[in-house]
């Protein structure tokens, strides 16, 4: 299970990524993250909410309310153009995290030591 400080700066791009194909609402958008993650995350519904009314505020999502079949109203949301926009800068920002992350997360053989982590001459001395 991965935990919610992992995904906290990501919420953004894996809610518009969702919404990049249609509209969806809230629970329809919670189902499809926890089937998409193959069960490794289950986002809170505060959070979803949180996220949604800030994307919302944003101009990145439009929400409209329509019947559903049991008849109770239901909120849509769906990407603005400016939330398509933004889904392509966050997937940009997402490579570039991803790659320094990879940097220092992903063992290489080439990797050296920092300088501050190599002993110095004066640490190789010995006292006399």
């Amino acid at each position: 299970m991965i935990g919610a400080d992992a995904i906290r700066g990501h919420i953004d791009l894996i809610l518009l990524a969702i919404l990049e194909h249609g509209r969806s609402y809230a629970y329809e958008i919670s189902k499809t993250l926890e089937r998409r993650s193959s069960g490794e995350y289950t986002i809170k519904q505060t959070t979803l909410y949180t996220a949604v009314k800030r994307l919302q505020a944003q101009g990145l999502l439009d929400a409209h309310e329509e019947l559903s079949e049991t008849g109770k109203p239901r909120t849509y949301y769906a990407l603005t153009p400016e939330g398509h926009e933004q889904l392509a800068l966050k997937r940009d920002e997402w490579r570039s995290t991803r790659a320094l992350v990879d940097q220092f997360a992903v063992p290489t053989e080439d990797a050296q030591p920092s300088p501050a982590a190599q002993p110095t001459h004066e640490q190789d001395q010995v006292p006399s």
